[in-house]
């Protein structure tokens, strides 16, 4: 998922999407109310972008996650995050198996299933499309860049052809 902008501040509800930077704050705007206002440097400000969930292996970056509630919901909102807790959690393990039980606490369960759902009502999750490498290009691509290099470099030789020469002093 594309997180970017959208970012949580500590002790406030809900999601705030960056609108704009201060002198020793940022303006911000709740995603749900649609309210502007300003969070100060002094304020925990996290960016969805860079949280990430303790796994058994390696870190798993929030938006990964998105992506796996968004494939077994299929896009449809996911369960409601004040259900109890052994639901909560045996949610969260079908949806990602290797998170760590004993780092990964049930109220951070339930502030990921509440993100997520603040998300999807608002239409924010947008997957992210994996960019092609130059290789992996299609055929008629390359030929097609191929032949607008070929004129280039055949129009430079005309204007060279077409210019008269100098004349010497």
């Amino acid at each position: 998922m594309i997180l970017k902008d959208i970012i949580a501040i500590s002790g406030q509800p809900g999601l705030f999407r960056f609108l704009a930077q201060g002198k020793n704050s940022m303006i911000v705007e709740h995603l749900e109310t649609g309210k502007r206002t300003t969070a100060f440097s002094s304020s925990r400000i996290s960016s969805l972008d860079e949280i990430t969930v303790f796994t058994q292996d390696e870190d798993l970056p929030l938006g990964k996650i998105f992506d796996r509630i968004y494939d077994r919901e299929e896009g449809r909102e996911s369960i409601d995050s004040k259900s109890d807790a052994e639901t909560l959690k045996k949610y969260f393990e079908e949806v990602v198996p290797e998170y760590s039980k004993e780092k990964v606490y049930v109220s951070d369960i339930k502030k990921i299933i509440q993100w997520y759902n603040i998300l999807q009502k608002k239409g924010q999750l947008v997957k992210e499309e994996p960019e092609k490498p130059a290789e992996e290009k299609e055929p008629e691509d390359k030929a097609r860049e191929e032949k607008a290099r070929e004129e280039k470099v055949a129009e430079t030789k005309n204007k060279k052809a077409a210019s008269p020469p100098k004349a010497k002093k």
